[in-house]
């Protein structure tokens, strides 16, 4: 299992210094954003796209620093009810999805998207609840148009033998993991999850329960090292659907934090020996987003924690059980 990072936080220096940075940290694999809300600091489609000579140079650049790409992100919205904004959300994904086959990287990380809750709305709607029944109505024409349109990409990705991995999100369709389970029941193997589980805390999601339910389906693609803290306190008054800008911590329930800082190492290890029981053997992605402290010590406190979590060798033979 290897220790990645997303380097959108670092996207203020080249892609050869957070490269340099980043391999002097211990980090095996990393994520390049290449579009959408990750931007494309690091990694241009237009660049680098149908680009032999540009493909090969980062190869190089990659490989001086024994790095090597875990996924490409592309995090945006191809079923907002905004024609332009899905289609430039579409576009974003399928030339994500042709690059990293011409890469040689097997998958893109994205969310699922998420309707308007009507053919004649304007605004996606995020539903959490069946009633009044029109909410229910709107839930099932999302699923409708969810499936519709994320079939026909299933069918792009598997076209290119790349793997699309949704990371499960709030105010996303897909933002827990049974929701994971039937959008991939209703299209193919290539669409799984980018398990994040800063997303399931808050929520009361038993994250080892829910990488074992995603792991007896196959249907872990890449991970998201992530840590959230929910602050009982503020929860116990408001709950956890928290509108407050992530910005005012001290009165948020909860807030993004760096691995280790929402839970301890002995979770943390317990995060990496399930997904080896279901045999999720990829990168650990970092994605800093604590506004509690700053990026570079962020990604500096994970990689180290991480780094003691993670096994270096593979398991041998159970000796003691013959």
């Amino acid at each position: 299992m290897d220790v990645g990072v997303l380097t959108v936080p670092l996207g203020d220096q080249s892609l050869d210094d957070t490269l340099s940075y980043l391999a002097d940290l211990g980090v095996d694999t990393v994520e390049l954003g290449c579009g959408g809300y990750p931007g494309d600091d690091h990694l241009s489609r237009e660049q680098y796209l149908d680009d032999e000579p540009a493909q090969a140079d980062l190869a190089d650049l990659l490989g001086e620093h024994g790095l090597r790409i875990s996924a490409l992100a592309t995090h945006n919205n191809p079923l907002h009810p905004d024609e332009d904004r899905a289609e430039r959300a579409d576009t974003e994904l399928r030339e994500a999805i042709r690059l990293a086959a011409q890469l040689g990287v097997h998958t893109v990380t994205c969310f699922s998207g998420l309707p308007a809750g009507g053919p004649n709305d304007e605004v996606p709607n995020w539903i959490t609840a069946p009633w009044p029944s029109e909410h229910a109505e709107a839930h099932e024409y999302q699923w409708g148009v969810a499936v519709d349109y994320w079939s026909d990409l299933a069918e792009f990705a598997d076209d290119h033998a790349v793997d699309i991995a949704i990371e499960m999100h709030p105010n996303m369709l897909v933002y827990e993991p049974t929701g994971m389970a039937l959008l991939r029941e209703e299209t193919n193997d290539r669409i799984g999850a980018n398990f994040d589980p800063s997303h399931l805390y808050w929520q009361g999601i038993d994250v080892p329960a829910a990488i074992r339910f995603l792991g007896k389906r196959d249907a872990i693609h890449h991970v998201h090292a992530k840590d959230t803290r929910v602050y009982d306190a503020t929860a116990r008054i408001k709950g956890v659907l928290d509108t407050t800008a992530y910005t005012e911590e001290s009165e948020r329930s909860w807030l993004f934090r760096t691995v280790g800082y929402g839970h301890g190492e002995e979770h943390w290890k317990d995060v990496v020996s399930t997904l080896r029981m279901v045999g999720y053997d990829g990168a650990l992605s970092i994605e800093h987003e604590d506004s509690l402290t700053s990026s570079r010590e962020g990604l500096e406190k994970a990689v180290e924690l991480l780094s003691r979590a993670v096994f270096e060798t593979t398991p041998g033979e159970a000796y003691w059980a013959e």
